[in-house]
C-alpha cells in the first residue's frame, strides 16, 4: 500500500524530517515518481486514486486472497481506507456498529471513522482499543480533508518526507527508504494520526509522545522513532461525542 498526502493537509511531527536528505547523494522523490516505483513491478493489478494534489492512495491486492494478514481498500461518501491485517473480532464490531456481516475491515475502519466523525459516543483511543487483531489502516476523508491512520501489533507501516515536502506512508520499508532518503521512520506502533490533532497513543491515552533520535549504520541522523513518554502525563482528554467531537474529526475552518 502507498498514500501520499500534501504538506498542506498533513502536518507531520517536525522530527521526522533529517537535515542529511539535503545533503545525501540519494535524494527524496517527487510525489509522481514514488508512485511510479510502486505501480511498475505490479502493472497487471495494481491502481491509484488521486484526489488533485491533495492525496493519493495506491493499492496491490494480495497474491493469496486467503491468507490471514489481507490488504483490502474500500470507499464510501467520500471515505476511503485501506487497511492491512485481520480483525479477530470483526464480526462482533460490526454487530456492534450494524453493519451487515460481509462488512470487511477497511469498510468497518470507514464507518468507525464516521461514528467518530459525527459525533460518535467513544473517543477515539477506544475505538481502536477495542480492535482485536493486526491491523494498520489509513482513511482519507476527501469532504473533510482529513487524515486518520494508525498501526496496531505486527502490522508495521512507515512514514517519511518527500522532496516536495509530502507525507509518504507505506508498509513496506524499502520503498519508504527510496522515496524519502533520511526522511523517514517507522509509524510507532499502538498509536494514531490525524491531521489535525497529529500523533498520539491509543494505548496510552494519558501520555504524550516524544521523539527519539535514530542514527543509521553510517552515523548519519535519519527520521526520529516516536515513543510514548512514561513520564509524562495529560491532565485532561478532549471530549468525544459533544461539540467537541466535530472539532476533532469534522473539517476544519
Amino acid at each position: 500500500m502507498l498514500a501520499i498526502f500534501d504538506k498542506g493537509l498533513v502536518n507531520p511531527p517536525q522530527e521526522l524530517h533529517s537535515p542529511a536528505s539535503l545533503h545525501t547523494s540519494k535524494k527524496p522523490k517527487l510525489t509522481q515518481e514514488i508512485l511510479n516505483d510502486f505501480l511498475f513491478p505490479h502493472q497487471q493489478n495494481a491502481f491509484s486514486v488521486q484526489f488533485g494534489d491533495a492525496a493519493l492512495l495506491a493499492y496491490v491486492p494480495p497474491e493469496n486472497p486467503y491468507t490471514h494478514h489481507q490488504r483490502s481498500f474500500c470507499g464510501l461518501d467520500n471515505i476511503y481506507c485501506i487497511f492491512l491485517g485481520s480483525l479477530n473480532n470483526l464480526c462482533s464490531l460490526n454487530k456492534q456498529y450494524g453493519l451487515s456481516k460481509g462488512t470487511n475491515e477497511a469498510m468497518f475502519i470507514i464507518e468507525a471513522y464516521r461514528t467518530l466523525r459525527d459525533r460518535g459516543p467513544y473517543p477515539a483511543h477506544q475505538v481502536l482499543q477495542d480492535l482485536d487483531g493486526s491491523f494498520g489502516f489509513v482513511v482519507y476523508d476527501c469532504k473533510a480533508g482529513s487524515v486518520f491512520a494508525a498501526s496496531g501489533a505486527k502490522e508495521g507501516l512507515f512514514w517519511g518526507i518527500a522532496a516536495d515536502g509530502s507525507v509518504v506512508i507505506a508498509d513496506k520499508l524499502e520503498m519508504v527508504k527510496e522515496s524519502c532518503a533520511k526522511s523517514f521512520a517507522p509509524f510507532p506502533t499502538g498509536c494514531m494520526f490525524h491531521s489535525q490533532q497529529g500523533l498520539t497513543s491509543f494505548e496510552h491515552p494519558m501520555r504524550m509522545m516524544k521523539a527519539m533520535p535514530r542514527v543509521d549504520s553510517e552515523g548519519v541522523m535519519c527520521g526520529a522513532n516516536f515513543k510514548v513518554d512514561v513520564q509524562s502525563r495529560i491532565s485532561s482528554m478532549p471530549r468525544v461525542g459533544s461539540e467537541a467531537n466535530c472539532a476533532v474529526w469534522g473539517p476544519q475552518t
